[in-house]
């Protein structure tokens, strides 16, 4: 570094640090330092490679955090997986990328209080993210496309691709099922998605078939600008305030090579360190909840409540079932030391084979069958009924009754997706079996109304922070999440899907074998486990919700501090959340530069 003074300071080189530093760099005047507490690893061939993804869960690359022992499910303590490394966790994610549905940002401004954050101003801003692949005309029917006409408008920095196997069965195969029951979208998701089936996009480039990730597509390409500077292996541990009136960010402290350095800035710093540790970062810096503060030996620099509160995550359970045997899935992979050595060679001579795959392939926001008339209707009216939230004035009260009007819309409405679908070629939360091939069907609960906290556990800054999303929490989301895992036992008995499963059907765990809604629900209390989407927890909301930032991202009580991470996102998104994240941070870059009146 020539200087230790710059107009902005970004607090994590994650996926959403890197796309605002990227953007804020474009105006040559301005210098931007980056601070990042992973290396940069993303020439490693764990990192490129997309089957490597599920190698990377508990390595270096990963933070390694676990949440407090869940009582609801069974006691456990769940892996929640976010990347230390540059990139973030882009750069150990499986890939997924998916739309959210419309409707779910359109609540952030009706619902929520912020204005100028609906559908149709962010959709522009998924499109300057990411390229929507070319695709081959005569490709479309087996990739399950057919009948979209592409997405145009979507040429951003990040590259995708429809992975693997391009002659996979499971993609036509899920696309007819979807078919025959009326949810089969026949068109792109990210131009007009909200219902139905779908083949996912993966950020895999399709030339060089690797990972792509914030580092590859926002970091490497500009990372000869004079003016954007990042530094690895640098842990931040606190902001620093000036000490007049509304509190101005005047630099950071950070730790580099065993020594704490400062460094200030002209104009603001940026938080984009991730849902668990944007409030760790703020709390550590005298930022949130007073009492917290001032049990951990923290002075108190302003007050607010809502710091580490209002976590989200989804779920996710699965079905792992005997797949015929000419179906080409992950187990050999995992079974075969050969295969995985031949694997390999194919992808680095020839970029084919199984490592071509991170194994999730299609996906379907779907309603819940049962809920649309008769019985199944009345038993949803109850449930909603039944657990209906306080009413009140308190900041907690008013924001759970909006969380809970919004689900309560959601569910109502038939052309609206209470859960995700998905599919997976391989083994998933068990062992695979010797000499069998397996297919396996998950479920995530779309709008989990359960809220957790993550907070500091000491003034301690190297500590881990304390992680209680309080999973299922909300009784309503057992019994919804129950009947999505449910409906897994009706996909895998339509056809065609089921012709891809060996009959009589096998479930490897007979414990997944869902007969009603009471074996559902123990299946879920069970198996479920965390898909890694956390958020919310330094939420985007009116202070009268306990909200941290306002709808220009600016933290409460600050002129120059802004959150851009998930962190700042107040509505879980229908599956996977590293689309909206990164078109979130597409809109945060705009925001700052109009703010600025920067190139």
């Amino acid at each position: 570094m020539s200087s230790d003074t710059y107009d902005f300071v970004v607090v994590g080189g994650g996926t959403a640090g890197l796309v605002v530093a990227a953007r804020l760099s474009e105006d040559p005047s301005q210098r931007v330092l980056v601070l990042e507490a992973g290396a940069d690893l993303n020439s490693d061939p764990r990192i490129k490679t997309p089957a490597s993804w599920v190698s990377l869960q508990g390595s270096d690359v990963d933070w390694g955090f676990r949440t407090e022992e869940q009582p609801l499910l069974g006691g456990r303590s769940i892996g929640v997986s976010q990347g230390k490394i540059l990139g973030g966790s882009s750069s150990v994610n499986a890939q997924v990328f998916v739309p959210c549905n419309p409707a779910v940002i359109d609540h952030w401004s009706s619902s929520l209080g912020n204005n100028g954050w609906d559908w149709e101003t962010l959709r522009p801003y998924y499109a300057k993210a990411y390229t929507s692949p070319p695709v081959d005309d005569s490709l479309a029917e087996t990739l399950g496309i057919d009948g979209w006409t592409g997405n145009s408008s979507a040429h951003g920095p990040l590259l995708t691709s429809f992975p693997g196997n391009s002659s996979h069965p499971i993609r036509k195969t899920w696309a007819d099922t979807f078919r025959a029951n009326g949810y089969y979208q026949i068109q792109d998701p990210f131009i007009d998605g909200s219902l139905g089936s779908f083949s996912c996009l993966a950020t895999v480039d399709p030339v060089t078939k690797e990972r792509t990730s914030a580092a590859t597509a926002y970091y490497d390409p500009n990372k000869t600008r004079k003016n954007l500077h990042v530094l690895t292996n640098a842990t931040v541990k606190r902001i620093q305030f000036d000490s007049e009136g509304q509190k101005k960010a005047t630099g950071v402290i950070y730790s580099y090579n065993g020594e704490d350095r400062e460094v200030t800035c002209s104009k603001e710093v940026i938080l984009a360190a991730g849902a668990l540790q944007s409030p760790k970062v703020l709390e550590l810096s005298g930022v949130g909840n007073v009492k917290l503060l001032e049990n951990h030996g923290i002075e108190p620099i302003i007050d607010l409540p809502g710091v580490g509160e209002n976590l989200f995550d989804h779920l996710v359970d699965t079905i792992s079932f005997g797949a015929v045997d000419d179906l080409e899935t992950l187990d050999p992979l995992i079974l075969d030391p050969s295969v995985g050595e031949q694997a390999a060679k194919d992808f680095v001579e020839r970029r084919t084979g199984l490592l071509t795959s991170m194994g999730v392939y299609t996906y379907a926001y779907l309603p819940i069958m049962e809920h649309i008339s008769g019985e199944g209707r009345e038993r949803l009216n109850k449930l909603l009924q039944d657990n209906r939230p306080t009413p009140g004035d308190e900041p907690d009260q008013i924001r759970a009754q909006a969380y809970y009007k919004i689900a309560e819309t959601n569910l109502l409405d038939p052309k609206q997706a209470s859960g995700a679908h998905l599919s997976f070629i391989g083994p998933w939360g068990g062992p695979p079996e010797p000499n069998s091939k397996t297919l396996t069907l998950c479920a995530m609960l779309s709008q989990p109304l359960s809220r957790g906290s993550v907070h500091i556990g000491s003034k301690d800054t190297s500590a881990a922070p304390i992680v209680n999303p309080n999973y299922l929490s909300n009784p309503l989301d057992l019994d919804l999440f129950a009947e999505h895992m449910l409906y897994i036992e009706t996909l895998a008995r339509s056809p065609p899907l089921t012709d891809l499963l060996k009959h009589p059907i096998v479930h490897r765990d007979p414990a997944s074998n869902l007969t009603d809604l009471e074996t559902a629900r123990k299946w879920v209390q069970k198996s479920s486990n965390s898909m890694w989407h956390l958020g919310g927890s330094c939420a985007m909301l009116p202070k009268k919700m306990n909200g941290v930032v306002d709808s220009t991202l600016k933290v409460y009580g600050t002129t120059n501090l802004r959150i851009v991470d998930s962190s700042a996102i107040p509505l879980i998104s229908t599956a996977n959340l590293q689309s909206t994240v990164f078109a979130f941070a597409e809109r945060a870059a705009d925001l700052i530069k109009e703010a600025w009146s920067l190139k």
